[in-house]
C-alpha cells in the first residue's frame, strides 16, 4: 500500500527508510568531500575548456528520465558513435573491450585529468546530488542513457523497477572486465534479491572494488 508520494514517486515503508538514509548519508558525504570537489573543479577547468560539471539525461525508475551530474572527463562536442556501436555489438553478445563497457579503450575524447577521474570513479561523486534529490539511491542498477534503454532486450525491463544507484552489484563484481549483457544480468539479480543487508554489503565492498579497478589500469 502506498503511504505517500514524493516527487511523483510512490514511497512504501521500506522505501521510506531507504530515502531517509539516502538523504542523510548523501548530504553528509557531500559536506565532507566539498573541499575535494572544489579542487577537482579547478583541475578540470585548468586541463581543458568547458564546464567542470557535466549534465546528461539518464533513465531511472519506471523509465523516468532525469538529469544526471558528473564531473566532465571528455572534451566538449566529442563524437559518441564508437560508444554507441560498442554497446550495440555487446547487446548482440560480442566481447568488444578489455576495459569493460561504457569506457572505450584509448578513447580520444578523454582529457588528461579525465582519465584519472574515470579510473578512480571520482567523476561519479556529483551523483550524490542526484541521490539527495531522489533521482537515484546509494545502491542500485547503473543509470543508463535513453538510447541504451531503447536497445536493451525486453528481458531486462525489470532493472527499471527500482531507482538507479551510485554503486551497485555490477560495480563490485569486476566491472572492468564485464560487458553489457553481464551487467544487465547482475542488475536483474540485484532487483530480485535486494535487501537492506545486501545494500550494506555492496556499500562496504565498493571502496575496495574501486581501488582494485583503478590500480589495474
Amino acid at each position: 500500500m502506498t503511504l505517500r508520494r514524493e516527487a511523483g514517486r510512490p514511497v512504501r515503508p521500506c522505501g521510506r527508510l531507504a530515502r531517509v538514509l539516502d538523504v542523510t548519508l548523501g548530504s553528509l558525504l557531500l559536506i565532507l568531500i566539498l573541499p575535494v570537489l572544489l579542487v577537482i573543479v579547478i583541475l578540470i577547468r585548468i586541463d581543458s575548456d568547458g564546464p567542470a560539471l557535466f549534465r546528461q539525461r539518464r533513465v531511472g525508475e519506471s523509465r523516468r528520465e532525469f538529469t544526471l551530474f558528473k564531473f566532465r572527463t571528455m572534451v566538449q562536442g566529442g563524437d559518441d558513435s564508437r560508444h554507441r556501436e560498442q554497446i550495440a555489438r555487446e547487446i548482440q553478445g560480442e566481447d568488444t573491450s578489455v576495459g569493460g563497457s561504457w569506457k572505450l579503450d584509448d578513447d580520444p575524447r578523454v582529457t588528461g585529468i579525465g582519465d584519472f577521474l574515470r579510473r578512480t570513479s571520482i567523476d561519479e561523486l556529483p551523483q550524490l546530488i542526484n541521490v539527495v534529490r531522489g533521482d537515484m539511491t546509494l545502491v542500485g542498477p547503473r543509470p543508463c542513457l535513453p538510447w541504451e534503454a531503447d536497445i536493451f532486450p525486453p528481458r531486462y525491463r525489470g532493472r527499471f523497477a527500482v531507482r538507479p544507484g551510485l554503486t551497485g552489484l555490477w560495480q563490485v563484481s569486476g566491472r572492468s572486465t564485464m560487458g553489457t549483457l553481464e551487467m544487465l544480468e547482475l542488475d536483474l539479480r540485484y532487483v530480485d534479491t535486494r535487501t537492506p543487508t545486501t545494500d550494506l554489503k555492496i556499500l562496504i565492498r565498493t571502496v575496495p572494488a574501486l581501488l582494485r579497478d583503478g590500480s589495474s589500469r
